[in-house]
C-alpha cells in the first residue's frame, strides 16, 4: 500500500493566497541574482587560471542554479498568471525562455556525447575517452568584464581544437563531418539534461565482431559533430550574455527580487484552483499516453521509424515530452503552495527521473541517427551507428515501462 501525501492542492486545504507567489518569485529571484554574481566571480577567475578546475566546477554549478531559478520563475508565470500584470507577464516569458533554453544547450549537447560513448563502450567493449559533463561544459562567462568573456571564448576553443583535432586524427579522414543534429526539446522551461543517467546494463561480452570494428570510427564520427555542436553552442551563450537582451532580462529579475506586480485581487485570491488546474492538465496528458503500450517492456512498434530518411523528432516522443514539461509545473506549483515547508513526494520524484531518462535516451538516439546519416561512412561505422540508435530507442521504452509502473502502482495503491 501507497503511503498517501497530503495534496497541497486540495481545496479544503488551508488558503494560500498571492502573497506567498509573491514571496515564491522573489526568493527565485535572488536566487537567481546569487547565482549570476557566483557565476561572474568564477568565469573571471577561471579565464585568469587562478582557481583552475575547482573554478571551472564552480562556474558550471553557477549555471545550473541560474537555470534552476529561471525555470521556476516561467513556470510560475505561467500557472499562476491571472493573478499576476498581464503586460509584463507575457513580455517576460518568452524572455526567460529565450534565456533558459541558451543556458541549457551546451550541456545538452556534453552529456549527449558521454551517453552515447558509454553506450558505445557497453555494446562493444570498445574504449572511447571519458567525457565528463561538469570538465567538458565550460560555462560561458557572465557580464561586461572583457577578461571574462575572453576567457570563456579561450576555454572553449581550445578545448574544442583539441578534442576536434584528436578525432580527426584518429578517424584519418575516412568520414564527412556533418553538422549534427539535435531535438529542440520544448525550450519552454530550458530543461537541464543529463540528471537521469543512463540505465544498469549487463557487462559486455568480448567478442562483437563488426560491432568492434566500426565503433571506433562511430564514436570518433560522434565526438567531432557534437564537439562542434557543443562549441557552437558555446559561442552562442557568450554572445547571449554580452546582449543587451540579457542584461535586460536580469534587470527586470532583479526589479523582481523587491517587487512583484501582481493584480489588485491577488492578495486576497486562493492558489488552489490554479494549482489544481496544472495537476488536472497533468493528468489529462498521462490519461492520453499509451500506457498500456509501455506497460510491456519492449515495444517493436517504437523501432519502426528507426533510421528512416525523415529526419524530424521521433513522433511516439512529444506526448512523453509534454508530460514531462507539465510535471515540472505541477511540481513548481506545489513548491508555491508548501514554502519551505514542501514535502518530497516520492512519487513525482520517481516519474520525473524515469521522463527525464526518455528525453535524454530519444535526443541521444536522433543523434545516432542523425550521424548515420553522414554521407560516405564505412559500412561498419553506418551498423555501428545503427546498434547504437537501436540501444537508445529501447532505453526510451525501458524509461517508458519505469514510468507506467511507477504511476499506475501509486494510482491503484493510493486510496
Amino acid at each position: 500500500m501507497a503511503q498517501r501525501h497530503l495534496d497541497p492542492t486540495d481545496p479544503t486545504a488551508g488558503p494560500v493566497t498571492g502573497d506567498a507567489l509573491a514571496d515564491y518569485l522573489r526568493a527565485q529571484a535572488t536566487e537567481f541574482l546569487r547565482a549570476l554574481r557566483l557565476h561572474r566571480e568564477t568565469g573571471g577567475s577561471t579565464a585568469n587560471g587562478s582557481n583552475g578546475s575547482h573554478g571551472s566546477e564552480e562556474a558550471v554549478d553557477a549555471a545550473r542554479a541560474l537555470r534552476r531559478a529561471v525555470r521556476r520563475i516561467s513556470g510560475s508565470l505561467h500557472t499562476f498568471r491571472p493573478l499576476l500584470d498581464p503586460d509584463w507577464s507575457e513580455s517576460m516569458r518568452p524572455e526567460l525562455a529565450w534565456l533558459s533554453g541558451t543556458l541549457a544547450m551546451e550541456h545538452a549537447y556534453a552529456a549527449r556525447l558521454e551517453r552515447l560513448l558509454l553506450a558505445l563502450h557497453r555494446l562493444s567493449g570498445a574504449v572511447f575517452p571519458a567525457q565528463p559533463v561538469g570538465a567538458a561544459a565550460v560555462a560561458p562567462a557572465v557580464g561586461g568584464a572583457s577578461a571574462g568573456g575572453t576567457g570563456g571564448s579561450r576555454t572553449g576553443g581550445a578545448a574544442g581544437s583539441r578534442t576536434g583535432g584528436a578525432v580527426g586524427s584518429r578517424s584519418a579522414g575516412a568520414e564527412r563531418v556533418g553538422t549534427g543534429g539535435t531535438s529542440q526539446a520544448h525550450k519552454a522551461l530550458g530543461e537541464e539534461p543529463g540528471n537521469a543517467g543512463p540505465a544498469t546494463h549487463p557487462a559486455p561480452t568480448p567478442d562483437r565482431g563488426n560491432l568492434t570494428v566500426g565503433a571506433a570510427k562511430a564514436g570518433a564520427l560522434l565526438e567531432r559533430q557534437l564537439t562542434l555542436a557543443r562549441t557552437r553552442a558555446h559561442s552562442t551563450a557568450l554572445q547571449a550574455l554580452g546582449s543587451s537582451r540579457f542584461h535586460a532580462v536580469a534587470d527586470n529579475i532583479a526589479l523582481l527580487a523587491s517587487e512583484v506586480p501582481l493584480t489588485p485581487t491577488a492578495p486576497t485570491t486562493d492558489l488552489h484552483p490554479l494549482a489544481a488546474a496544472a495537476e488536472e492538465r497533468l493528468t489529462d496528458a498521462i490519461a492520453a499516453l499509451p500506457l498500456v503500450t509501455a506497460g510491456s517492456p519492449y515495444n517493436a512498434a517504437a523501432l519502426v521509424h528507426g533510421l528512416s530518411p525523415d529526419p524530424a523528432p521521433h513522433p511516439q516522443d512529444a506526448p512523453w515530452h509534454q508530460v514531462r514539461l507539465l510535471l515540472r509545473l505541477h511540481r513548481y506549483a506545489r513548491e508555491v503552495l508548501d514554502g519551505d515547508r514542501a514535502p518530497v513526494d516520492v512519487r513525482l520524484l520517481t516519474a520525473g527521473q524515469a521522463l527525464d531518462r526518455h528525453r535524454d535516451a530519444s535526443e541521444a538516439a536522433a543523434a545516432a541517427a542523425q550521424a548515420a546519416r553522414t554521407p560516405r561512412i564505412a559500412p561498419a561505422t553506418a551498423y555501428a551507428l545503427g546498434v547504437l540508435h537501436a540501444d537508445q530507442r529501447h532505453e526510451v521504452e525501458a524509461a517508458r515501462f519505469t514510468f507506467q509502473q511507477c504511476w499506475q502502482k501509486q494510482t491503484v495503491g493510493t486510496p
